[in-house]
């Protein structure tokens, strides 16, 4: 196919960190996105060029264009984390080069050029060739949510407690933990923020959904934490609902964090705990993961791909903006509750 020489995009405003963090919700996109035409990139040696059929919108991409991710921005970049499309042009290696004419899931990553536009250029260690019975919505949200989804629930399995605690409970992350723990006999316990969530969750397979806006929230979760003893906490909020959680854990608790949603402080209530009680904080990056255990990696992609195809995990879908109208109207889809919100270019 022939390759133009200039595409559309939504292009980074601001560069490196903001100085003035203003929370996870994206109020409008002008302060951080334009429009805009530039060239189409170049793959290098290991990479190769995507023509892009649809990119997801995830949590991790909000926060990296207002600057508050854990990596900087490039002013004049396009954004976007993750996506799928076909190869149609490979670097000067083998690999890419055996690429072209597949459809792929990718990701990009922050050095690279994003998936907001009508070509992207990624690693070829970070394509996916896809099964044909993969739909495109799964593919374009195959990668940061379902392998940090087998990650994270690696991490309950070797930890050997059958219920485990999350924040964030009707993400789509969330349900797709849900899904694998209540195949392996674990018990979940999700918070969620309003009660018409709950019997989703609950016909997911959660054992407990908790309404963090509840009046007896804190009596519930104390009760809940004293039957099921669970000692793994996924966090993607943090704030005050993560320090009141991991406060009634008991001995022994990992606190993993792998998202902010809340930028109000998280306090530790009593730093005793993590002398005493044997109690730890940490983090999780699916990047770093997927460094390190390279071994896995193949196994949790091959799994993945299965589930979507014989419809064990599905991917809930909100809204599927044309790239001409991202700008007017992203910020009032990704309001909406529950399913995912995809730009096609």
């Amino acid at each position: 196919m022939t390759i133009p020489s200039e595409m559309q995009a939504l292009l980074l405003v601001g560069d490196g960190y903001t100085r003035t963090p203003s929370g996870s919700v994206l109020e409008a996109m002008e302060p951080y996105i334009e429009p805009g035409s530039i060239a189409v990139p170049a793959p290098g040696p290991s990479q190769v060029l995507i023509k892009v059929s649809l990119a997801s919108i995830n949590p991790s991409d909000v926060a990296f264009i207002k600057g508050q991710y854990g990596q900087p921005r490039a002013k004049g970049q396009p954004a976007g984390f993750e996506g799928v499309g076909t190869v149609v042009a490979g670097g000067d290696e083998p690999y890419p080069k055996s690429l072209i004419g597949k459809r792929v899931a990718f990701a990009t990553g922050v050095t690279n050029w994003g998936s907001w536009a009508q070509y992207a250029v990624a690693e070829t260690a970070v394509c996916i060739p896809l099964l044909d019975t993969v739909r495109d919505e799964d593919g374009a949200a195959m990668i940061v949510n379902p392998l940090t989804a087998i990650a994270m629930f690696e991490i309950v399995r070797q930890e050997g407690e059958k219920a485990f605690v999350m924040t964030a409970g009707a993400s789509q992350l969330c349900k797709l933990i849900i899904g694998l723990a209540g195949e392996a006999g674990f018990r979940s316990i999700v918070t969620v923020r309003r009660d018409d969530q709950t019997a989703l969750l609950k016909e997911l397979g959660a054992a407990h959904v908790l309404n963090e806006k509840a009046p007896d929230f804190k009596a519930a979760l104390r009760q809940v934490m004293k039957e099921e003893q669970p000692r793994i906490f996924l966090d993607a909020v943090t704030g005050p609902l993560a320090s009141i959680i991991f406060d009634v854990m008991p001995k022994r608790s990992r606190w993993i964090i792998y998202g902010r949603l809340d930028t109000d402080a998280t306090i530790i209530r009593e730093p005793g705990q993590l002398i005493f009680q044997h109690k730890h904080i940490e983090g999780f990056w699916l990047s770093e993961w997927m460094r390190q255990f390279k071994d896995r990696r193949g196994l949790a992609i091959l799994e993945a791909q299965k589930r979507f195809s014989d419809g064990r995990w599905s991917t809930d879908v909100t809204a599927v903006v044309p790239l001409a109208e991202a700008m007017a109207r992203l910020p009032a889809e990704l309001a909406k509750p529950n399913g995912k919100v995809f730009i096609r270019p």
